[in-house]
């Protein structure tokens, strides 16, 4: 079938602007700092909604027509103050009934909720979670911009992006990136914005797909993310299959309208582009989108912008340039002297930052080397939007992100919320559209970068370009590649300066005849001399007929060009080098502006003679070998070709080498060259006689025009003056308003201060706390007032006297009165019904001196201390003596039998025995009959507590000199983290005299 053919060139014929891969290399775009992808639990679409300055009344009317149950999860990112609080959520919580929450760390997307970002933060998705990061004080801030490109790596096609009011460029980036992804761009219409800057921004990139105002917007959203059907290029319907392959006449409408023939292309690219634009507009299937591309020339233009997207950035790969200004640049500035020509080819500029990137490269290394030579880059690319956006130099501030601040302050001048390159290193660039595989390569370059346009073609043309780079470079010219690129089967002619970020050198330049002429219908315009590969039905003989050609042709025939009837280069035979040269300025094939020196004028009137005359002519010419520091004659031979099957007359101009002694070329005529250039000056100046007279009909035209335009700028000036005294008036008042805002803004700061030390004070002691005003009434309160009285926050401005409470205090009302009467401070000890206990401490509530204002209660938890007092009545009612130790073994806690015990034995005060005093220490004894039980007490209690055993028992004699006493010793580990041991002593006199009798 038709769509499975091969297609016989799979090369962009362009190949200059970066289009769209989705098997990008990571390391090609910028990332973030993230945690580890995770599995996305959220597989709907995510609309990401940049807006600022006159953003909420864009949103607000989003909101407005936006259906609660679309499926998607909304997030909207806006530039918030770091310094005051954002009241967002409750302002967009009145537009829609879905929950309106403000983000936080680690948060899950869900469907049908809207999220916010929060002040002083920047936002990115991991999986399915919103990462915060703290923003920085001091740098460019373009949090629409950071979360637009996270998102597009996360969400993919899945992702959304709405641009809506505001100043500034950011998001613009962002947008590149999810449009990049295969998402969905929006943009407000400028007209309906309170500011234009942010949607104006991101539509110069024509990529967004629909310019809408916010109501409007809201419904073409929920038609994209409810579109259940999902495109598909493949053939299905039988119908499609019988008329032919769509996709093919797709292809050829692209080839056409937009003039790149994308069948050299990826096809896996260039389907997954056009499966995007037919969701984008709603067709399910080629047939249709073809259609729609024959009734609607923009949608073609649209395609082809889409395919061809330009994804660059300032010193993308930061080390593959730092590298390559050590490696390549510092090596080429130190071999070439001063006022000596340094070339330099950027293929596939796109919107000219690597272009700009290297001129900032080699102006440092300018500096740094102490040389200068004539720098001169051509930057080419096949889009002419691209082209004119990078010779223009201005770029968003999203610059600022990636270069260094001396850079942007030597490089560049801020022109509002753009940066302009300075004429420092644009003045070394030449941009020109020019297409890699259909365009003759540029010339003697000492260096040529081709990063990331490579990959979107396919075996063949990546040999066809590669081959043209290789002509292009002069003798030891470096060649930079992309980082998913490779040199292929011409890894023999150069040598590797770096591997891993495709830096190498050319061994061995091309000087064959190469053809740059394209053809989707025929292979005998393919290139025809050193390819690389062979096609397999050639058979050996064939091959070998063509080498031994190829060689005739290089070793005997005189280099020579092929010149169309509009003087224009068609293609080269031989090594022409030394004849042409590459001027300044817009590229041009025209043989004028190739030859070098002399020879120009010379072949422009020999060929203008032939093509007269239809007949061959040479002449000769005295030229300087400046390779072999000597002159030579060259004869110059130009021919007519005439073909029956073209109707174009094209010319063959050939330069021959002279002995000293040959003479004049037989068969063809040696020309007055004097008096072909004489009559040439007659007809330019009758050219310029018609031109003149030209010239002074539109001067006395634009005399006329300029004295209507003189009296309309008089009337202007007048009105000019009358605005000017209006605005100095206006200018007056705005002073005096700004006085007055200045200071209102400064009790506001005051305000918002003591309000802060406030809230923060009542969250750290988490105490509760009520305020009442004169009448009692509920003025303020914390939260954990609640645990006490059933109060909420709506319930302020009622009597507190209306609420219930826990507390057993029946005269607590008329001790707040009495407070509030007297001024003077009372406390009070209260239980509460669920056994709580609290301090309740009123005091008068004094706003300036002595004006009295409500009270202040406070109720102070002290539970633990009623605790402790009960736990310390338990032990002082047992009869045994009891101690409670810590963890190494020093006394906390002795009841009453203990205390009393100690003090009838001579430890008054407890200095001995008491708290603070190690229990080790109180079992050392001197006394030979008590060490033995003293040093097993120790030991036992080390063991308790080093966890060996549980529990320690020891009976015990303690004599007095009164009586005879037995004591058993009981210690036992607590049962907590801290550890600790209980000592309990027990009299067991009785029972030891007991036994005896």
């Amino acid at each position: 079938m038709a769509r499975n053919k091969k297609y016989s060139r799979r090369a962009l014929a362009s190949g200059l602007a970066t289009p769209v891969e989705d098997s990008l290399d990571s390391s090609q775009v910028s990332t973030f700092n993230r945690s580890p992808k995770t599995t996305r639990l959220f597989k709907g679409y995510v609309v990401a909604i940049g807006a600022s300055a006159g953003g909420l009344d864009a949103l607000e009317r989003f909101f407005d027509k936006l259906p609660v149950n679309s499926g998607a999860a909304f997030v909207v990112i806006q530039h918030l103050s770091p310094d005051h609080k954002s009241m967002m959520d409750n302002l967009l919580a009145r537009h829609t009934a879905m929950p309106v929450l403000m983000a936080e760390n680690g948060m899950q997307i869900k469907p049908n909720q809207v999220f916010l970002i929060p002040p002083g933060k920047n936002m990115t998705v991991a999986g399915c979670q919103l990462r915060l990061l703290p923003k920085n004080p001091h740098g460019l801030s373009l949090p629409i911009d950071l979360f637009f490109t996270s998102l597009s790596k996360e969400f993919g096609k899945h992702s959304v992006g709405v641009i809506l009011s505001g100043t500034g460029s950011d998001g613009t980036r962002g947008a590149v990136a999810i449009n990049d992804a295969g998402g969905f761009l929006l943009a407000q219409d400028p007209a309906t914005a309170k500011f234009d800057g942010m949607p104006r921004s991101v539509i110069a990139t024509g990529l967004v797909d629909e310019v809408m105002p916010p109501e409007t917007l809201a419904a073409r959203i929920v038609g994209h993310v409810s579109n259940s059907i999902q495109p598909t290029v493949k053939l299905n319907n039988p119908r499609e299959i019988l008329l032919g392959d769509p996709l093919e006449n797709i292809l050829h409408l692209l080839h056409q309208v937009g003039g790149i023939n994308f069948k050299e292309y990826k096809s896996a690219t260039v389907e997954r582009r056009i499966e995007r634009r037919m969701q984008v507009r709603h067709v399910r299937d080629l047939s249709n989108y073809l259609h729609l591309l024959e009734s609607d020339r923009n949608e073609i233009i649209t395609l082809k912008r889409d395919i061809l997207i330009p994804v660059t950035s300032y010193f993308r790969d930061v080390e593959t340039f730092e590298l390559l200004e050590k490696m390549a640049i510092q090596a080429l500035v130190e071999e070439h002297r001063d006022n000596q020509s340094l070339r330099v080819w950027v293929a596939g500029c796109a919107t000219g930052e690597e272009a700009y990137t290297l001129s900032i490269l080699f102006a440092e290394a300018f500096d740094k080397l102490r040389r200068w030579p004539l720098l001169k880059i051509f930057a080419t690319d096949v889009e002419q939007q691209n082209i004119d956006f990078a010779s223009a130099g201005v770029y968003p501030e999203a610059i600022a992100n990636e270069l260094s601040p001396d850079r942007l302050e030597r490089f560049f001048n801020r022109s509002g919320n753009q940066f302009v390159v300075k004429n420092e290193i644009r003045q070394h660039i030449v941009f020109a559209r020019h297409n890699i595989l259909d365009d003759p390569p540029f010339t003697r370059m000492n260096l040529v970068s081709c990063r990331n346009t490579l990959i979107y073609f396919d075996v063949a043309a990546q040999e066809r370009a590669l081959l043209c780079f290789q002509y292009a470079l002069a003798h030891n010219g470096y060649l930079l590649l992309g980082s998913s690129e490779s040199l292929g089967a011409l890894h023999k002619d150069f040598s590797v300066i770096n591997a891993k970020h495709k830096i190498y050198r050319v061994l061995r330049p091309v000087s064959l005849p190469l053809n740059f002429k394209s053809s989707t219908n025929s292979n005998d315009n393919r290139l025809r001399v050193s390819q690389p590969h062979r096609e397999k039905h050639r058979n050996a003989e064939t091959s070998i007929i063509e080498a031994g050609q190829a060689l005739l042709m290089q070793s005997y025939a005189p280099p020579a060009l092929l010149i169309n009837e509009d003087r224009e280069l068609v293609h080269v035979y031989g090594d022409v080098q030394r004849y042409m040269q590459i001027q300044a300025g817009s590229a041009s094939l025209e043989i004028s502006k190739l030859l070098v020196g002399k020879l120009a004028p010379v072949c422009v009137a020999l060929l203008h003679k032939v093509a007269k005359d239809n007949t061959p002519l040479n002449s000769e010419i005295q030229l300087l070998d400046a390779g072999k520091h000597q002159s030579e004659r060259v004869r110059i031979v130009v021919r007519p070709l005439v073909d029956e099957r073209q109707t174009e007359r094209n010319f063959l101009m050939s330069f021959e080498v002279l002995a000293q002694k040959e003479m004049s070329l037989v068969g063809a005529d040696n020309i007055d060259v004097a008096e072909v250039s004489a009559d040439r000056i007659q007809s330019l100046e009758w050219e310029l006689s018609i031109t003149r007279d030209s010239l002074q009909a539109t001067i006395e035209e634009l005399e006329t025009s300029n004295e209507e335009l003189q009296a309309t700028n008089e009337e202007l000036m007048a009105s000019n003056e009358e605005l000017q005294s209006t605005n100095e008036e206006l200018q007056s008042v705005n002073e005096e308003l700004y006085t007055v805002n200045a200071e209102n803004q400064e009790k506001i700061d005051i305000l918002n201060r003591l309000n802060a030390d406030l809230d923060n004070m009542t969250r750290a002691v988490l105490i509760p706390t009520i305020f009442v005003d004169n009448n009692l009434k509920l003025s303020r309160f914390t939260p954990e007032a609640g645990s006490i009285f059933r109060i909420r926050e709506g319930d302020i401005g009622r009597p507190i006297d209306d609420f219930t409470h826990q507390m057993e205090y029946p005269e607590f009302l008329h001790d707040l009165q009495r407070v509030i009467d007297t001024a003077q401070l009372m406390e009070r000890e209260v239980n509460t019904r669920n056994d709580h206990w609290y301090l309740v401490r009123i005091l008068p509530y004094i706003d300036r001196p002595k004006n009295l204002n409500g009270a202040v209660l406070t109720f102070v938890d002290i539970t633990h201390i009623k605790d402790a007092q009960r736990l310390q009545a338990i032990l002082d009612s047992l009869p045994e003596h009891i101690a409670v130790l810590n963890a190494k073994g020093v006394i906390t806690v002795v009841n009453k039998a203990w205390r009393d015990f100690a003090e009838s034995n001579g430890d008054h005060g407890l200095t001995h025995t008491g708290p603070g005093i190690n229990y080790h220490d109180v079992c050392k004894t001197q006394h030979a009959p008590d060490n033995a039980i003293a040093q097993q007490v120790l030991i036992g209690m080390r063991q308790i507590l080093s966890g060996e055993l549980a529990h320690f028992s020891i009976k015990y004699p303690c004599h007095s000199p009164t009586e005879r006493r037995w004591f058993l010793m009981h210690a036992t580990s607590v049962k907590h983290p801290l550890g600790g041991i209980i000592v309990s002593h027990v009299n067991i006199t009785a029972w030891i005299e007991g036994e005896d009798e």
